[in-house]
């Protein structure tokens, strides 16, 4: 799933290691509780290689996740599932989300309304507990231990921002996001729950002939932008954020942002 989830290039993981790519298949489960300790124990061997280790992304609740670690969850409830499935599909694209709204408001706002996996899971954890997911995260956490974090926020303009995140869904398609994901189709059926992500799901669209190959497009464009501006609006929730107003290859943000790290490792 390179294009779709704009992996690094291998030009780019040749110069810096990466680490927690290419864990799953793209029909196994992968929870925010699974990418944590993946992530600790990266961070582990970071520094026993006596190096500092950069987490980068934007998905609030892993980074929540890393750091703060999450409430036991309840086990999967399959029939639930599977439930909940069916009227997505007889009530139409939305439901899931406007279901979770009236459960979790706090929770809904962290979650695309395209990812349905995740909209399942957060419905069924507040249902089987009779408790907010949102609550359930404040309880019986274990938060990351060892380290003193800087957290480093960026907050280009939207209109800039936005012109981006147009532009890169542009090369996606250009370079074989459609092609990506028949392939994609082929080896793991159309049920595979990582065709239902952003991009995949309006891929997905075209090679049923449910949309053209503009309507796709533009869709992916919307569904970026608007899921950008939750990202923000989770990440704004983080008093201890350092806001850097830019993007991240301006040579000005570059040097704010290591002049903040020079000072935060000599503290």
């Amino acid at each position: 799933m390179d294009i779709g989830s704009a992996k690094p290039s291998a030009e780019d993981r040749a110069r810096v290691p990466h680490h927690c790519l290419d864990l799953y298949w793209p029909n196994e489960s992968c929870t925010a509780g699974d990418y944590a300790r993946a992530a600790r124990a990266a961070l582990a061997g970071i520094r026993e290689r006596g190096r500092i280790p950069i987490v980068a992304g934007g998905t609030g609740l892993y980074l929540r996740a890393l750091l703060e670690g999450l409430a036991p969850a309840p086990p999967r409830d399959e029939a639930l599932r599977e439930r909940l499935r069916e009227r997505e599909a007889t009530s139409g694209h939305g439901y899931l989300h406007r279901l979770l709204h009236r459960l979790d408001a706090r929770a809904a706002d962290a979650i695309h309304a395209n990812d349905t996996p995740k909209l399942i899971r957060s419905i069924e954890v507040t249902l089987a507990a009779r408790t907010p997911q949102s609550a359930q995260w404040e309880a019986g956490r274990d938060p990351l231990r060892g380290y003193r974090i800087l957290k480093l926020g960026l907050a280009p303009a939207r209109e800039k921002l936005y012109e981006r995140i147009d532009a890169r869904c542009e090369r996606m398609f250009a370079c074989g996001l459609i092609e990506e994901t028949a392939m994609l189709r082929e080896k793991f059926g159309n049920e595979c729950r990582a065709l239902g992500s952003l991009g995949y799901a309006q891929a997905l669209a075209v090679l049923r002939g449910e949309m053209s190959r503009e309507q796709a497009l533009a869709a992916t464009q919307q569904g970026h932008r608007n899921y950008a501006k939750r990202q923000g609006t989770w990440l704004r929730r983080e008093s201890d954020m350092r806001w850097l107003q830019g993007f991240g290859d301006d040579a000005s943000i570059r040097e704010e942002a290591l002049s903040l790290a020079r000072a935060h490792l000599k503290a």
